[in-house]
Parts: C-alpha cells; sequence; structure tokens
C-alpha cells in the first residue's frame, strides 16, 4: 500500500483520545500571580449512588462551546477553584477541544460590564462538567448575577455509559487493605492540591502495600509521565493490566504512548485488546487500531476498524476517524468516496490544524473523481 499517514494527525491523537477517555493529565505546580474581580466556587462529585468517584474527576468550565480544565476532585469527590477578572483560574491553563490543559486567558465577553465586574461578564452561559471516562456528567450552570452570589454550586452526577462504567473502575480497588486505600485516597488529595511529588509518593506507598492495586498504579503512571518518565509510566500501566486485565483505563495510555513512539505493534495490540474488552464505547480505540494496521500495511484491517468506529460514534467524537478512513480510501484509489469522509471531518472539524491541507488535498481529490469516474 504505497501511502502514508501524515505526521500532523499522528500529533492530534492524544489530544482526541483524552476528549474520549482519559481525564485531563494532571496538572503541573502552580505558581501565584496577581489576580482582581475574583469569584470562588466549590462543589461536589457523586455517582449515581451517591458514592464519591473511584479515581480524580476533572472539572471543565465550558462556556459557549469551549471547555477549559479548572480543577480536581479531592478523594471524598471535592473541588474548589477560583475564577478571576483577568486570569482565567488559579488551576493551570486551559484545556481546548483537542484534549489537556495549556495556557491560556479567559475572554471575556465584548460587554461594558466587562470593566465594571469582568468576572460576572466572563462566566455567563457558563456550566460546570465532570470528566470521568465511561461516565456522563450532569451540567451545572456558574452564571453570576452579582458578586454576591453564592458560588457553592451542589453536586454534579455521573451516570455510568452501559458497561463502561464498570470497566473504568478496578475491581480490585474494593480489595485493597486499609492501609493501601488510606496511602490512594491521600495521593488523590495531594493531587487535587497540585502537589505531584508527594501525590506520587502516596500512589507508591499504596502499591507497595498491596501490588494488585490497579488504579493506584495507573495513578503513579499518570504521574511519571509528567515527570518525563516514560519508561516508568509505561511499566505503571503494564502492572495495572496485570493486576486487573478488565481495568480498561491503562489500555487507553499504552495505545497513546505506542502510537507517539511509532510503536505500531504494540499500539496495535493495546487497542485490539481494549476493543476486545469493550466494543460499543470507546471509538477512540478504533482510531488507535486503524491508524496501527494501516501503518502495517494492512489494508483490510485498517479499513475495518474505521468503518467501526464511524459505527458507534454516534456523537462524532472522534472526528479524525472521517480522516483516518478517508486516507485510507485515498490510498486504494478511491477518490470519490474519500473525498466524501475528508468532507465529514472538515464540517466536524473546521478549525483543525490540518484542515487547510485537508482542503487542498480535497480539491485535488475532486479533480481526481471527475477525471476517472469510479
Amino acid at each position: 500500500m504505497g501511502w502514508r499517514i501524515g505526521a500532523t494527525m499522528v500529533a492530534a491523537l492524544t489530544g482526541m483520545a483524552g476528549a474520549q477517555i482519559a481525564s485531563p493529565p494532571p496538572p503541573s505546580e502552580m505558581q501565584s500571580h496577581p489576580t482582581y474581580e475574583t469569584f470562588y466556587f466549590s462543589g461536589e462529585v457523586r455517582l449515581d449512588d451517591s458514592s464519591p468517584p473511584p479515581e480524580p474527576v476533572g472539572i471543565y468550565r465550558v462556556c459557549n462551546g469551549q471547555s477549559h480544565f479548572e480543577a480536581w476532585t479531592d478523594s471524598k469527590g471535592n473541588f474548589s477553584f477560583e475564577a478571576s477578572g483577568n486570569r482565567k483560574s488559579t488551576a493551570q491553563g486551559d484545556a481546548d477541544q483537542s484534549g489537556g490543559p495549556s495556557a491560556g486567558q479567559l475572554r471575556p465577553l465584548g460587554n461594558s460590564t466587562v470593566y465594571s465586574m469582568p468576572v460576572v461578564a466572563s462566566l455567563r452561559d457558563c456550566e460546570l462538567q465532570a470528566v470521568l471516562a465511561g461516565y456522563r456528567s450532569d451540567r451545572v450552570s456558574i452564571a453570576l448575577k452579582s458578586r454576591s452570589d453564592d458560588g457553592r454550586v451542589g453536586v454534579i452526577a455521573l451516570h455510568p455509559l452501559s458497561r463502561a462504567g464498570s470497566l473504568t473502575v478496578s475491581a480490585t480497588t474494593l480489595q485493597a487493605p486499609a492501609a493501601a486505600r488510606k496511602a490512594y485516597d491521600r495521593g488523590l488529595d495531594e493531587l487535587a492540591k497540585k502537589k505531584l511529588q508527594p501525590a506520587a509518593g502516596e500512589f507508591a506507598k499504596a502499591v507497595k502495600l498491596y501490588p494488585k492495586f490497579a488504579i493506584a498504579w495507573y495513578q503513579l503512571g499518570l504521574l511519571r509521565q509528567v515527570n518525563n518518565d516514560a519508561a516508568g509510566a509505561v511499566d505503571a500501566w503494564r502492572q495495572a493490566l496485570a493486576a486487573d486485565p478488565k481495568y480498561v483505563r491503562p489500555y487507553e495510555s499504552l495505545s497513546t504512548v505506542a502510537d507517539h513512539n511509532q510503536d505500531w505493534a504494540s499500539s496495535e495490540a493495546y487497542s485490539r485488546e481494549w476493543i476486545a474488552l469493550d466494543a460499543e464505547d470507546f471509538p477512540v480505540a478504533y482510531l488507535f487500531n486503524a491508524i496501527a494496521n494501516a501503518r502495517l500495511n494492512r489494508a483490510d484491517a485498517a479499513e475495518h476498524a474505521a468503518r467501526a468506529g464511524l459505527q458507534i460514534d454516534h456523537d462524532h467524537k472522534v472526528p479524525r476517524l472521517d480522516f483516518v478512513l478517508g486516507l485510507i480510501l485515498m490510498g486504494r484509489n478511491a477518490h470519490a468516496e474519500a473525498a466524501g469522509y475528508f468532507r465529514e471531518y472538515l464540517t466536524l472539524a473546521p478549525n483543525a490544524p490540518d484542515a487547510p491541507a485537508v482542503r487542498q488535498q480535497l480539491s485535488q481529490l475532486d479533480a481526481a473523481a471527475t477525471a476517472r469516474p469510479e
């Protein structure tokens, strides 16, 4: 098969995956900055049975379709953050639509109120959403009417998405001894306070006390990744899978790392096992599998994975499936069908970094289809 998937697409995969399954990457250590017109929000996240979530939950602020990371929950599911008129919050950075936190500023609405009460104007039409793989979150409005409004937002409920909810919670958590569970909870609390090194230390204690503590291994892997310890992160995620092969979250992390390292055989294997575990709830697994198979020159398997992913991606959360299938079909000289998937990709992600290149390729495909009807 004489074609290659471009590096731009591969570079964007991590963000797309994060949007589908993973909580946002652990935030970096905070630095204090002067602010004005600050406002404090607090609340809690609970599952359907009123219990706290089993692991850190990312809290996002959604304003006019744009999503921004704000805070982590602690071991009891509580969260808090600060919003201000000239800076978004004391939480580190923004999370754009492609994935995790990155540096950014709050963009107030163009209204005279911005100058008198910037935080009130900035939060107009804003809601909070909790992000945990395998769950659907209620949304809670944080629009302010005045500076005296109460910033307590109450409970944000998480509802399981079919089988995925159980797969994103490791069964080994309930079997953990009390001492290991306490260490894990302390790690969550340190993580919620953005104290990454103490959090890593507590998770390390938890797995030392209970080596089969899959979720603690997973969190330890995330923190090792933030510390640029790629090998240590992969080892921790493999330990998590060894402890609980039905715990789905490490499959996503390992697939992402293998894809980033262009280890196509590993990416194909991890994503295939992920799909076998749950074939209905994670279209991004099919994306990784399609790309890996394409890179391994397995055109039939790549096309099958991309089409299967599109079939379950009812809400179009992974637009790059259309892009990848278009590339596969283009490699098979199915120009007209490839053009259709490229158009769908541009409709779903018109501002993607590679959109100009896709539009240029689309023009060439249209010309080829006209010159040589299929």
